[in-house]
């Protein structure tokens, strides 16, 4: 038997069954997602923010390393 994906879910593939209601969330749960959910932004703020580092007295254009091999006018050498 092959089930119709667009068909609603129902509980134990019986037709005509309920779904399960959304589980309530303890309070100390409700704590740890949003603690979660507040590490992830200040993840994503440090990460944005972190710009890469320029050389000083580098070489001009790309990153010469950009593709994990070493390459300077058109030839790549791999490490």
């Amino acid at each position: 038997m092959s089930q119709d994906p667009s068909a609603p879910d129902t509980a134990n593939g019986q037709p005509g069954a309920e779904t399960a209601p959304p589980k309530i969330l303890t309070p100390a749960a409700q704590r740890a997602l949003a603690e979660a959910e507040a590490r992830r932004h200040a993840y994503d703020r440090q990460a944005a923010s972190a710009a890469p580092i320029r050389e000083i007295n580098g070489r001009d254009g790309p990153e010469a390393v950009r593709y994990g091999d070493w390459e300077v006018k058109g030839i790549a050498s791999d490490f």
